[in-house]
C-alpha cells in the first residue's frame, strides 16, 4: 500500500492531521476551494492558496497545479495543496492515492462511499462508518474526541460553539471583510477587530485574537469570521490546537489499523 494520503481541506482541524501524517511519515497532498475561509489561518495550510507557500509550525505546504510539481514538493518534504474541491483533477494525475480523508467538517450527510479509494474516512459529523465512509473520527470534544469508530456515526453536531459562545465572532451581514486587528493581537472588551459593510465587530472581552477569517473575503451574515481567545496566549494563536492533534492521532490509528488488515 502506497503512503501518499489525500486530505480534502486545510483549514486548522485538517492541518493539524495534515501535520500529524506528514511526521508519522505519510506524505499528504491537500485539496481545497479556490478562495478557502479559514479563520485560524496562521495555522492552515489553506492559506497556501492565497499565498503560494505556507508554512504551519515546522511544515511548508505548497500550491502546485501538475503531476510534477506534486512529486516535485513530496521529494521535498513539502505538503502539495491543489486547488481542485470536487476532487476532478486529482483522478487525471496518477497519483496512486492509498486514502481519502475528508476534513472539511460539513456537519451535513456527506456524499455515498467513493469506493475509488481504498480507505475512506470522515471527519466528525454527517459520517457514518460503512455509508459514507470506512471508518469516522470523533471530532467532539471530551472522552470520546480523536476515537476511531469503524460501525455507527460520529456525535452530531450540537449547533453551539465550544467554551465561552462570545469567543465565536460572526458576520453581522453580508458583506466584504475590512480587518482592523492581526491575528496575535491583545484586545481588550470593546476593541473594533473587523467591519463588515460598515458594522463594527468589537471585542466581547479581553483577550487575543485567535483567528480572524483573511480581509477582504465576501462573507454571508452569521458565517464565522473570527476567534477571540480568553487565555491570552499569544503562542497559541501560532500552534496547532490539542482537538486537531487528537484528531490527527485518530486519522493515523485508523490509517495503521487498515495497512495491518491488509498484510
Amino acid at each position: 500500500m502506497s503512503d501518499i494520503v489525500l486530505l480534502r481541506g486545510g483549514g486548522d482541524l485538517a492541518s493539524g492531521v495534515a501535520l500529524r501524517l506528514h511526521h508519522a511519515g505519510f506524505d499528504t497532498i491537500i485539496t481545497e476551494l479556490p478562495e478557502p475561509l479559514a479563520v485560524r489561518r496562521a495555522v492552515s495550510f489553506s492559506e497556501a492558496v492565497y499565498e503560494g507557500v505556507w508554512t504551519v509550525e515546522d511544515v511548508t505546504a505548497r500550491r502546485v497545479q501538475t503531476r510534477a510539481e506534486v512529486f516535485a514538493c513530496l521529494a521535498h518534504r513539502e505538503i502539495p495543496v491543489l486547488v481542485d474541491p470536487d476532487l476532478e483533477i486529482i483522478p487525471s494525475l496518477g497519483l496512486g492515492i492509498s486514502a481519502l480523508i475528508d476534513a472539511r467538517l460539513l456537519k451535513q450527510t456527506a456524499p455515498s462511499l467513493r469506493e475509488n479509494y481504498p480507505l475512506v474516512i470522515g471527519l466528525g459529523p454527517g459520517f457514518t462508518a460503512g455509508e459514507n465512509c470506512h471508518a469516522v473520527i470523533e471530532t467532539q470534544r471530551g472522552h470520546t474526541l480523536g476515537r476511531v469508530y469503524w460501525h455507527g456515526a460520529a456525535s452530531p453536531d450540537s449547533g453551539r460553539p465550544e467554551g465561552d459562545p462570545r469567543r465565536v465572532l460572526r458576520a453581522p451581514c453580508d458583506g466584504i471583510v475590512i480587518g482592523c486587528a492581526q491575528i496575535g493581537d491583545h484586545l481588550e472588551a470593546g476593541e473594533m477587530i473587523a467591519q463588515v459593510e460598515g458594522e463594527a465587530i468589537r471585542a466581547p472581552f479581553a483577550g487575543v485574537l485567535r483567528g480572524l477569517i483573511r480581509p477582504g473575503m465576501q462573507v454571508k451574515q452569521g458565517l464565522k469570521i473570527g476567534d477571540l481567545d480568553p487565555r491570552d496566549q499569544r503562542a497559541y494563536c501560532f500552534l496547532v490546537s490539542d482537538k486537531a492533534l487528537a484528531i490527527g492521532g485518530g486519522v493515523l490509528e485508523a490509517l495503521l489499523q487498515f495497512q495491518r488488515s491488509k498484510k
